[in-house]
């Protein structure tokens, strides 16, 4: 899966679809942003909504740092996520 990286107030953050599929899966997909490793490691979860019909992976690499920023301030920490592994 391909990932990006962004700077976000100091720190590196990388940056990849889910891969975490929801009846929406035509229309949105999960974004997840980790940084850190280990106890500090950090994970934030956003959806998107890619403009036209293409692979998640092509609307990621399509997407500038501005948008992607805008992502990561909307995102969510993912503790709770089932794209970061929360099992109920």
């Amino acid at each position: 899966m391909p990932t990006r990286r962004l700077d976000i107030d100091g720190r590196a953050w990388q940056v990849y679809p889910s891969g975490f599929l929801t009846q929406y899966v035509g229309d949105e997909f999960g974004l997840i942003f980790v940084t850190g490793s280990g106890a500090d490691r950090d994970v934030r979860v956003t959806r998107y909504s890619p403009m036209g019909t293409r692979s998640r992976e092509q609307a990621l690499a399509e997407l500038d740092d501005a948008a992607l920023m805008d992502l990561f301030r909307a995102s969510q920490p993912g503790a709770r996520s089932p794209e970061a592994g929360y099992r109920s």
